[in-house]
């Protein structure tokens, strides 16, 4: 009666996220997950000076895997959410998992830096993109009200895990060289895999519960009290397999949705996204080299990236919070558009920092706003586009932002060559940063809530309403077929209840052509007797 049976080909009606429960150990291994994609990329620089020793090639070399890394994790995001799409979460994570182990264990037997750019840098780079956004896409699905707080959580792993696996790979390059690190970093990326394990699909116990339900409150209603029961079921069942047998013809699930497209608040996150990673990763990339230049020793300024890196940790569940609290969670992009402001204008106001003390204070400032973006960034994403769209949606930004990532700082570090100046290129990290929350704010306000100001215009019953959507006229049109479905089962029952059904049902059409359709609150009592529910819900949510 309604209900979406994927077995007929369509996609089961969407389950509500429990805020808890087994979604604490999926929060768990997203906080896992987040820390290893964002952080390894890193931690494997302290492996770069050994190995430019052993392959006799220099700095920028070396620096090329990381970037491989970055790039797979960002470039093959719409392959990812194909794979998601046709096989799950758990499945692509698993993979994922031994592909970013494989990779690392068989960097650990290289001879050449070409070899290492295809085993750490390509191998482990999908890995790693095949579990990071599987794992936003689960966390997704499981938290709902306690979603932002969540996502800050999960983003925290970024920081926790920078700062405790540089100092882990320097401990084992001392000890086992850098194949040995590599090897054993290899072993520590398999618990990905345990983290892909956890990735239990919501729906599996509660779509059966649902359907045994469904079932019985079906029985219920169209047998009547004793007598023929036999009939009635055997009716039911035919009826059953007469709709299976229609409704057979149906599309396949689409593997990357491109419909997103037509959503505004779309293309809005994804401009501004694009224009904000253009600078957002450029000041703390140049940043030891700055406070080199400007006279600081290097054990200092190689700390200031763990002042950055502790404040960060504090700032991403703390924001998510505050973007969690009722007065806040409507207006989460205008939130993410303050963070990306601070951010920007942190840069710009410590462009002319020429000693340690205004370092300390600029990195401070820049821990709290880049951890405020950091937790903010996939929420706003979430509210936008959904729950049902978001594997689609992650995929085609991660590709997006991946141009903006192969531009940004490489581009920063050739007008540092050219100009020997960092003032001017955290000027311009910082105007990026600022364009991108202008950007963000001024297009929401006009191109979104403004519309929604507007009142929709009053349906007419008697016409069915002018301005729905396709997708509503089409929910009305099938939930009318349900309803005829409905009817046809009671004619191999009692006669008596039948013209009973009959009566109602002519009261019921009265009532709609005297007063425009249901009353308010008698929607139970009416649906038994030919009012359709769905119908009345969709006029009211449009």
């Amino acid at each position: 009666m309604g209900r979406a049976d994927p077995e007929e080909g369509q996609p089961p009606a969407p389950v509500k996220p429990p805020d808890g429960g087994w979604g604490w150990v999926v929060l768990f291994g997203c906080f896992v997950i987040t820390g290893f994609s964002y952080a390894f990329p890193k931690a494997v620089s302290v492996y770069f000076k050994e190995l430019m020793k052993d392959f006799h090639v220099g700095y920028s070399d070396t620096a090329w895997i990381s970037s491989i890394m970055l790039a797979m994790l960002y470039g093959t995001g719409p392959v990812c959410s194909i794979m998601v799409n046709q096989f799950g979460c758990r499945p692509v994570m698993l993979i994922g998992g031994l592909l970013a182990s494989a990779g690392m264990i068989l960097a650990s037997f290289t001879t050449n830096i070409i070899e290492l750019y295809l085993t750490a840098g390509v191998l482990t780079g999908l890995g790693m993109a095949l579990n990071f956004q599987p794992s936003l896409i689960m966390l997704g699905t499981y938290f709902d009200k306690r979603r932002p707080l969540a996502n800050g959580l999960a983003a925290a792993g970024s920081p926790v895990f920078l700062s405790s696996l540089s100092p882990l790979g320097q401990v084992l390059l001392e000890k086992f060289g850098w194949r040995g690190g590599f090897l054993i970093m290899g072993g520590l990326l398999l618990n990905c895999c345990t983290c892909g394990a956890v990735m239990r699909p919501l729906d599996m116990g509660m779509k059966r519960k649902t359907e045994k339900a469904q079932d019985k409150y079906e029985a219920k209603e169209m047998l009547p009290i004793g007598g023929k029961s036999e009939e009635g079921i055997s009716t039911t069942d035919g009826t059953k397999k007469a709709k299976k047998a229609k409704k057979k013809p149906k599309k396949g699930k689409k593997l990357l949705d491109f419909s997103i497209f037509s959503n505004r608040g779309f293309i809005i996150y994804t401009i501004s996204k694009f224009i904000l990673v253009l600078g957002l990763f450029v000041p703390p990339i140049l940043l030891v080299n700055y406070a080199k230049d400007t006279g600081v020793p290097d054990t200092e300024a190689a700390f200031l990236l763990s002042i950055i890196g502790f404040i960060d940790i504090f700032a991403r569940p703390a924001c998510g919070m505050v973007a969690g609290l009722k007065w806040v969670r409507p207006h989460v992009a205008y939130l993410f558009s303050f963070a990306m402001l601070f951010n920007g204008l942190t840069d710009i106001c410590s462009a002319r920092a020429s000693n340690y003390t205004g370092l300390v204070i600029f990195c401070v400032f820049f821990g709290i706003s880049y951890g405020m973006v950091g937790a903010l960034q996939f929420e706003v994403l979430m509210a936008i586009v959904g729950s049902q769209k978001f594997s689609s949606a992650i995929g085609l930004v991660l590709l997006i932002e991946a141009f903006a990532v192969l531009i940004g700082p490489p581009s920063a570090g050739r007008l540092v060559d050219a100009l020997k100046n960092y003032e001017v290129i955290f000027y311009l990290a910082g105007s990026e940063v600022v364009l991108s929350a202008v950007f963000l704010a001024v297009a929401t306000y006009c191109c979104l809530n403004r519309g929604k100001e507007e009142p929709p215009p009053e349906k007419n019953p008697s016409t069915g309403g002018g301005s729905d959507t396709e997708e509503a006229e089409s929910d009305v049109q099938e939930a009318e077929e349900h309803s005829s479905d409905n009817h046809q089962p009671t004619h191999s029952t009692d006669n008596a209840v039948v013209a009973a059904s009959e009566d109602t049902n002519h009261v019921a059409e009265e009532q709609s052509g005297e007063g425009g359709g249901c009353p308010e609150g008698d929607g139970e009592v009416l649906a038994r007797d030919g009012c359709n529910t769905d119908q009345t819900v969709e006029r009211d949510s449009f």
